[in-house]
C-alpha cells in the first residue's frame, strides 16, 4: 500500500493551460498533463494505490467552485481531495462547515499563493475552527520557487503559530519548509505536527533526510511527490531506495496517512 499525499490536478477545461502557466512561472518540468485521468496513469505506474489532491483557492472568489470540483473527485478510484479556503473568504465559517458536509478531509492553504503569513493572527479563529471540525490542514512551507519575494511560512513562523493553535490535526509541507530545512531542525524536529516528503526527495542530502524524519519521528512523516512536479514513479524508487527499515517504510508510505485521515483500507 502507498499513499501519496500532496498531488494536484485541475479541471480538464483549464488543466492544460494552468500547467504551462505554472512550468513557465517557476521553470520546471511537469510530469503529467494536470488531469485526473493522467494522474491515475502516473498512480498505475508507479504503484500508488491513493492520491491525496490538494487544490488551492489563490483569490477568494475561487473558493466555493474549487471545493465543487473537490467533492466530485473525492472517494472515487483512489482520489482523496481536501478543500481549500481563502485566507480573505468572508463567509469562511459557513464554507468550512460545508467542505466538512461534502466529506472533504482537510484543507489546504498556501500562504505564497495567498499572501498571508502563517502566524498571522487574524488567520487563527478560522484554523481554530477548521481544528474544531476535525479537518487535517496542510500548509504548503518554506520557498515557492515559483513565486519570487518573502517566504510567508517559514519554521520559525510555523513554531509561532504552534504557540497559539492547540490541538489541530497540522501538516508542513516539504519536510518543514522547502530550502529551510536546517530550521527545521533546529525549531521544528519534534514538535506536534506532520512533515510530508513532497517535492524534497533528492532535493536534499539523504544523510539530512534520514536525520530529520527520525529525530521528529517516523510516525509523523508522510510521503508524498507534489505531483506533477515531481515524478511518482521517481519518488517511490527513492523513498524504497533509502536505508529504512520495513517498519519505517511502512510507516512513511501509508500507515501514517491511514491514521491521519481515519482511513480503514
Amino acid at each position: 500500500m502507498i499513499i501519496d499525499f500532496h498531488t494536484h490536478i485541475f479541471p480538464d477545461k483549464i488543466a492544460e493551460a494552468t500547467i504551462e502557466h505554472l512550468k513557465n512561472k517557476a521553470n520546471i518540468e511537469a510530469y503529467t498533463n494536470g488531469t485526473l485521468t493522467n494522474l491515475r496513469s502516473s498512480m498505475k505506474n508507479a504503484g500508488i494505490d491513493y492520491s491525496v489532491v490538494l487544490p488551492i483557492a489563490t483569490v477568494p472568489k475561487q473558493t466555493q467552485s474549487i471545493n465543487n470540483f473537490a467533492s466530485q473527485i473525492t472517494g472515487k478510484d483512489g482520489i482523496i481531495s481536501f478543500g481549500s479556503i481563502h485566507p480573505l473568504y468572508e463567509d469562511w465559517k459557513t464554507e468550512l462547515d460545508r467542505i466538512k458536509s461534502l466529506g472533504l478531509v482537510g484543507i489546504k492553504m498556501h500562504p505564497d499563493y495567498q499572501q498571508f503569513f502563517i502566524d498571522d493572527e487574524s488567520i487563527f479563529p478560522m484554523l481554530s475552527y477548521a481544528a474544531e471540525l476535525g479537518l487535517t490542514i496542510i500548509f504548503h512551507g518554506g520557498v515557492d520557487i515559483g513565486i519570487p519575494g518573502e517566504t510567508h511560512c517559514t519554521p520559525r513562523r510555523v513554531k509561532n503559530l504552534l504557540n497559539h493553535l492547540k490541538g489541530a490535526k497540522l501538516i508542513i509541507a516539504h519536510l518543514g519548509g522547502y530550502r529551510c530545512w536546517d530550521e527545521t531542525e533546529e525549531l521544528l524536529v519534534g514538535e506536534d505536527i506532520y512533515l510530508d516528503t513532497s517535492y524534497i526527495l533528492g532535493k536534499m542530502s539523504d544523510e539530512q533526510f534520514l536525520r530529520i524524519i527520525r529525530n521528529h519521528g517516523i510516525e509523523k512523516i508522510l510521503f508524498a511527490t507534489d505531483s506533477p512536479w515531481k515524478s511518482q514513479a521517481h519518488d517511490v524508487e527513492k523513498i524504497m531506495s533509502l536505508p529504512l527499515t520495513e517498519h519505517e517504510k511502512s510507516a512513511i508510505t501509508h500507515k501514517n496517512a491511514e491514521r491521519l485521515l481515519g482511513l480503514n483500507l
